[in-house]
């Protein structure tokens, strides 16, 4: 079982190589992404299953044992994070393959989406800091192009946006890796949990303030959040779901990964922590209820909705890190449909912006059901998945005694429901606009290519919209099961004594 650890990262980036290969194919090109990331989506199942049962898995490349090569780690809450980025991966790319536009006419989608599944992989396995670095570095270089694909202008502009912040938070990272190195004399997370002990303490809180900057500017927390609602609503719909339901939660991961098993709890940042989970929340919100495009609406909930699970973290507590780690689950599968809902929303209308569409209730109405089962779990509504998801958090709170930070989650939640209502008021009430008696019309024509065949896209992209719909309620059913598996994943990321002596000494 060990063997499979590397795989994940190592199989997309060998199928990207391949698809440059088979580039003048696309059908080919197709099959090869889709075995791929199938085939990492079996592997995380099984990592996962066997991790929760045995324990955590290590790898030593090249045989050189931590600190000194390079380690990689599945732990509970890597494998949990790799598994439902797994799913996420496969389900936008089945999507992208159904919407005829940039997977259809660019030949570098396939290599460049399976080089992103290959760093997110990274983000989560890997035992080190610099190798974190290097997975931020991979899934920058890979968004960039998935962001600016098409090359409209508009496009191109919010793309360097995102790319000038990436780089400036790579660079804060190298000048955190520097201070670290220079004061422990090592990277390996394991390492490092051991000799931060024997720093003082104001030292380690500076390194804890300058990490938790980094990765916020990757999570999109308040202050550092501005970049988000201007990049991802102009990329193709395919790349916006999975930067949205997936990436900003690299950050998450990493936050909460380096918080918990890095520094002594005396130098958290606790009270900070849900000081920016809550002005995150009711900034982002506040955001989504300004605008009138779906796509913005969206983005700037993927904003306040990041506040939740740092408020999780903030707490610090068994029940507060279970209910961020079940939020993440969650949050990634409702937040990817409800972008996927925003494309099929366009490609029925030819708009996303609200004054332009309606009455999209009579016109689709399966189309009204993929939306509103997913808006109501965003909105925490029961007996949906975001209901069971805030209600761990809220408790976990209560318990804490942090009664405001209740509060602005709770008042956040009404808020979010009424930005839901305003575009089911707006896109599914009302009277249909003339732009919906062309059901099928995309929002851009189609370019020819003559070694693609002929798609029946909406179907193929409503069926894997259907398909997340099903699984965000599969995670209400099983919410039981889900949680105690994230109250092991929090148990271990509490006690971290398991993760350091199984990798420095296997």
């Amino acid at each position: 079982m060990t063997k499979l650890v590397a795989l994940p990262i190592l199989l997309p980036l060998l199928a990207a190589a391949l698809s440059i290969a088979c580039g003048r194919n696309r059908n080919l090109q197709r099959l090869i992404g889709v075995v791929t990331l199938t085939a990492v989506t079996v592997i995380s199942t099984a990592l996962l299953i066997h991790v929760d049962n045995v324990g955590i898995k290590v790898v030593q490349a090249g045989g050189w044992p931590a600190p000194i090569g390079i380690t990689l780690v599945a732990d509970r809450f890597a494998v949990i994070m790799l598994l439902i980025a797994a799913i996420m991966l496969l389900a936008v790319l089945v999507y992208a393959i159904g919407q005829r536009g940039a997977e259809q006419r660019h030949v570098a989608f396939h290599p460049t989406y399976l080089v992103l599944a290959a760093g997110v992989s990274l983000s989560f396995l890997t035992g080190d800091l610099f190798n974190l670095f290097v997975a931020f570095e991979v899934m920058l270089m890979a968004s960039y192009v998935l962001l600016t694909l098409g090359g409209r202008a508009e496009q191109v502009r919010t793309g360097m946006t995102y790319v000038v912040i990436s780089l400036l938070a790579s660079t804060l990272f190298l000048i955190a890796l520097a201070f670290i190195y220079a004061t422990t004399g090592t990277v390996n997370m394991a390492d490092l949990s051991v000799r931060l002990e024997d720093i003082p303490s104001g030292l380690r809180s500076a390194l804890a303030l300058l990490l938790l900057i980094v990765f916020g500017i990757k999570a999109a927390v308040f202050p550092l959040y501005f970049w988000l609602p201007d990049s991802y609503p102009t990329a193709p719909t395919a790349v916006t779901a999975v930067f949205a339901g997936l990436l900003t939660k690299v950050g998450v991961y990493a936050i909460i990964r380096t918080q918990t098993l890095l520094f002594p709890a005396d130098t958290r940042p606790g009270t900070l922590l849900l000081i920016v989970a809550a002005v995150t929340m009711v900034i982002g919100v506040l955001g989504a209820i300004a605008q009138d495009d779906v796509k913005r609406i969206l983005s700037f909930h993927i904003v306040s909705q990041i506040g939740y699970m740092i408020m999780g973290l903030g707490l610090f507590s068994l029940a507060g890190i279970a209910g961020a780690i079940f939020y993440i689950i969650h949050h990634i599968v409702v937040k990817t449909t409800l972008f996927l809902v925003a494309g099929l929303i366009e490609l029925r209308s030819g708009s996303g912006r609200l004054a332009n569409i309606g009455g999209l209730a009579h016109t689709a109405p399966w189309l009204a059901v993929l939306f509103l089962i997913p808006a109501l779990s965003l909105a925490g509504i029961p007996p949906f998945s975001g209901f069971v998801a805030k209600l761990a958090l809220v408790q976990a709170g209560l318990d804490a005694g942090q009664y405001i930070v209740v509060g602005v989650t709770l008042a956040v939640s009404i808020l979010t429901l009424f930005s839901m209502i305003k575009i089911w008021a707006n896109a599914f009430w009302g009277q249909p606009h003339d732009a919906t008696e062309s059901p099928s019309a995309p929002i851009t024509a189609p370019i020819t290519v003559p070694t693609v065949a002929p798609i029946s896209s909406p179907r193929l992209m409503m069926a894997v919209t259907g398909a997340l719909v099903a699984l965000s309620i599969g995670i209400a059913v099983f919410a039981g099961p889900l949680y105690r598996l994230s109250e092991r994943a929090a148990a271990d990321l509490i006690d971290t004594k398991q993760y350091t002596e199984t990798v420095l000494n296997p």
